[in-house]
């Protein structure tokens, strides 16, 4: 095999590569002598099939899979013999096109292809990180915030009536409902269940569902039309138009719930008291989580201003084109142009292509530091990470599951921020922390400063801007950057061909 270097430049690469006939040849004739000792063809006994018969029966087949597999080979080979490291898996264009691998195939001719693609930026990774300098924040919970949380328990506990026959459904009202859904007239898996418990305006189903059944009476029936999310979690779903034929057995409306010991014994609580501690111990966990984003956000920022080195433009593409979706998306929903939230969308795109290249950049970084420490996520973190995702789809959480079971890319994305979580959890580690004391409306302050911070106030009159919402979600998982762009092969020999 022969590799030639045809482009070196930055981090752009390209290579020729030449694997002789005469190697493929041999690779053939081999497996065609494997094949001999085990096919079983008619008028021949096992294991006495000549090898000439099967060369003319299924010689172009064997050498279509053996082309392909050498590709594969000699790719890694070729990186390799010229000592590169490839930032994701190379596009490769046969010589010739389709007609050159069908050549390779039909004939004695060499297979020469070229590979391009970009290889991995090199950099220093820190012994230690004791240079950073980050804040915790500490939050006391008010008795005031343990008495509003108590009285949202009781509404979240509260116990329903009959609202009767003829009375019609309202926002908080509980309804039993039964349904059956269809796609494109079809009935799916999972759309269809019986005496439901749905109480409106709790954001239980998707989108546009419960607003649908306001003002319904029992032993009503009414079609419910809705759009599933585009990140639902089961694929098949996603972003499809649904019907639902939904009939109402009952209408109930909340009663009112005193908060006393009864209450918590209702819980599995001995008092009213012990209640009042689980709440404030569920609270200081809340607080505790979100100063524990802001101080691991901190930390991602000290080390996008440690490191500064060129990063592989394909990457910064594939993640620019996720933040981009997202940004149109939130656009689309809130109805806002660029020109609503003061921009052009020229100027939005050299902004968000600046945040993906940050992205790209402090993936790779992360991910070089979580190698030299040794860290690692384990089968439970990953399982409890699937589990806490398929509860977030209830009565799909079966088809979530295997979903992500049979899609391995996606079992990618959720690995990503755990592994993100355990790599900066190691450089806050040996960071210098600094712990403060804050109230909650302080916490809750800085978290609307942090959100805002590097954004330009939208001039418009929306409290909250798409803008602004998907610069939020782009930076939160700074280094979350873990898929490649897909490979690309132009001639690519297809054994189906042969």
């Amino acid at each position: 095999m022969n590799v030639e270097e045809l482009k070196n430049e930055g981090l752009a690469r390209e290579l020729r590569v030449t694997v002789p006939a005469a190697e493929i040849g041999e690779k053939v004739e081999k497996k065609l002598a494997e094949l001999a000792k085990t096919v079983r063809l008619p008028g021949f006994r096992p294991g006495k099939v000549p090898v000439a018969h099967l060369r003319r029966m299924y010689g172009k087949q064997v050498k279509a899979e053996i082309v392909e597999e050498t590709l594969r080979e000699s790719m890694q080979q070729a990186l390799e013999k010229a000592d590169l490291v490839a930032a994701y898996e190379p596009e490769v264009e046969i010589e010739g096109g389709e007609e050159g691998a069908q050549k390779v195939i039909e004939s004695d001719a060499d297979l020469a292809y070229v590979m391009k693609f970009e290889v991995m930026p090199e950099f220093d990774v820190p012994e230690d990180f004791s240079d950073i300098e980050v804040t915790r924040y500490k939050v006391q919970v008010p008795e005031e915030d343990v008495e509003e949380a108590l009285e949202n328990v009781a509404r979240q506990f509260r116990d329903f009536e009959d609202k009767g026959e003829d009375a019609a459904a309202e926002k908080g009202d509980r309804l039993l409902i039964s349904f059956v859904g269809r796609i494109d007239g079809e009935e799916f898996e999972g759309g269809s269940a019986q005496n439901v418990p749905l109480e409106l305006g709790s954001g239980q189903f998707i989108p546009g569902f419960e607003d649908q059944l306001i003002g319904a009476k029992a032993g009503e029936e009414r079609i419910v039309k809705v759009t599933f999310p585009e990140d639902y979690g089961a694929e098949k779903l996603a972003g499809k138009e649904a019907e639902f034929t939904v009939t109402v057995e009952a209408v109930q409306a909340p009663k009112d719930q005193a908060v006393d010991d009864e209450f918590a014994r209702k819980l599995g609580l001995e008092s009213l008291e012990a209640l009042r501690e689980r709440v404030r111990e569920q609270l200081a966990a809340e607080y505790e989580q979100t100063a524990q984003a802001l101080v691991k956000q901190e930390a991602l920022d000290a080390l996008d201003a440690k490191f500064d080195f060129p990063v592989p433009e394909k990457l910064v593409d594939y993640e620019f084109e996720q933040i981009w979706h997202t940004l149109q998306h939130q656009m689309q929903e809130n109805g806002t142009t660029f020109e609503d939230e003061g921009t052009s969308e020229e100027e939005a795109r050299k902004e968000y292509r600046e945040i993906a290249e940050r992205r790209v950049r402090l993936g790779l970084v992360i991910g070089a530091i979580g190698r030299k420490a040794g860290v690692d996520v384990s089968q439970e973190e990953l399982q409890q990470a699937l589990i806490a995702k398929a509860q977030q789809y209830p009565g799909q959480e079966q088809q979530v599951i295997e979903f992500y079971q049979k899609t391995p890319e996606a079992l990618v994305e959720l690995r990503a921020p755990i592994f993100e979580s355990k790599v900066l959890d190691h450089i806050l580690s040996q960071a210098k922390v600094e712990e403060k004391e804050i109230t909650p409306e302080e916490l809750k302050k800085i978290v609307e400063e942090e959100e805002e911070s590097g954004d330009e106030k939208p001039k418009g009159t929306a409290k909250k801007s798409a803008k602004k919402s998907a610069k939020k979600t782009a930076k939160k998982t700074a280094g979350k950057t873990t898929k490649k762009p897909a490979k690309k092969a132009s001639g690519k020999a297809d054994k189906g061909d042969a």
